[in-house]
């Protein structure tokens, strides 16, 4: 019965993805749609009451647990290999700042009021969840609807230098706690330097090795985000070119039909969706909605404001509206913070649920369709990648 009730699941996101590029949706929107909503009605009415199985139980196996750590490492992996190829550009700069700060500090003080009982890691995830923008649905929305190819390189950029900020002081901060957390993964990262002794100059043979790393990271409870960036990094110092082990076309199909399904599943199957809502009240579910986009729309137009335009008639409310786009960087997020612990299964859903309308939010108000500009030469140049992982 557990697997089919997985079988089922993948199924269904295969049809939502579908479904949703009928109606113009990105599929990580139609991924969210389906793991916030119809999952859980699924648990409710038809696998807890007809076929007797709890949450636990559909994620104790031991496979599906190192199938999980597979989907994890490829979905974590693509998007740190994202991160890691920043080009710094002064104007970008000037719209991550207050784009980061602001809903990051927000966040922080949101925890202190509506979890006064948590720790100081749990506080700064919790303001590190409010500031993340995610890079692959922000470069997929900006490619769909025509963007200007220099417009959507600096916006990129700077959801680019946010997601690096996010993802470098949590693992800095969580690996802190205790030195030896902190050692292993830094020796575990130093490990292209061992390539190179060795003479191996294979792009495919470090990307490999780079997934193995992360999936042995989340194994052992050790930090994956540590391993990951740090491994990066020693690249970059090499100038050791990275490369997917698989084909592209073969790996994202992987992320799309298995890894990230099961990513949003996993998390989602163990929370009681009536337990949660009580838990957090009414009016601290709608703060925990609310709150994240209305500091990032802030932060963000603030940014945009301080920074030069990005192109001759750009709507600077737009693009604040587009980089408050979050997706699947916070997902992985999320499910990391819950996984250790950090973050309770109710504030998890209130988070996602937050994230998903986030994500909508430029559809909702009419932004999905191409952009009429005459003095740009979108047509051409929206067909060229932004930077070199994106």
């Amino acid at each position: 019965m557990i697997v089919a009730f997985w079988a089922m699941v993948l199924g269904l996101f295969a049809l939502a993805g579908r479904l949703g590029a009928r109606l113009n949706l990105i599929p990580i929107v139609s991924q969210l749609l389906l793991a916030t909503f119809a999952i859980p009605l699924l648990m409710l009415f038809l696998v807890e009451p007809q076929w007797q199985l709890t949450g636990a139980q559909l994620v104790a196996p031991v496979w599906l647990k190192t199938l999980y750590g597979v989907s994890f490492a490829v979905v974590l992996g693509h998007i740190l290999s994202d991160v890691i190829d920043v080009r710094l550009d002064p104007q970008s700069l000037k719209v991550a700042l207050p784009s980061f700060c602001l809903p990051f500090l927000c966040g922080v003080a949101c925890a202190v009021w509506l979890l006064p009982a948590s720790s100081w890691l749990s506080s700064l995830a919790l303001g590190l969840v409010f500031a993340i923008t995610a890079i692959p649905v922000l470069y997929l929305y900006l490619n769909h609807i025509g963007y200007p190819l220099h417009a959507t390189r600096r916006l990129v950029q700077t959801a680019i230098l946010i997601d690096l900020a996010c993802w470098g002081l949590f693992g800095l901060a969580q690996g802190s706690l205790h030195l030896t957390s902190l050692i292993i993964p830094l020796l575990l990262a130093g490990v292209p330097l061992l390539l190179r002794l060795l003479r191996v100059r294979q792009p495919q043979v470090y990307g490999a090795v780079f997934f193995l790393l992360l999936m042995v990271a989340e194994h052992y409870r050790l930090n994956a985000l540590i391993v990951g960036i740090g491994y990066l990094l020693c690249m970059n110092a090499l100038k050791q070119p990275f490369a997917l082990p698989l084909n592209a076309a073969w790996f994202k199909a992987l992320q799309h039909y298995v890894a990230i399904p099961l990513i949003l599943t996993f998390g989602i199957v163990q929370i009681n969706i009536h337990s949660a809502i009580g838990e957090l009240g009414g009016l601290n579910l709608l703060a925990l909605i609310v709150l994240p986009i209305a500091s990032k729309l802030l932060g963000n137009w603030i940014g945009v404001r301080w920074a030069a335009p990005s192109f001759a008639g750009a709507v600077r409310w737009k693009e604040a509206l587009l980089l408050n786009i979050r997706g699947l960087s916070e997902i992985v997020f999320l499910n990391l913070l819950l996984q250790q612990g950090l973050i309770s299964p109710s504030l998890y859903f209130a988070l996602m649920l937050m994230s998903l309308i986030a994500t909508l939010l430029p559809a909702l108000l009419g932004m999905n369709r191409p952009l009429d500009l005459h003095d740009v030469d979108v047509v051409e140049h929206s067909k060229r990648k932004p930077c070199a992982n994106s």
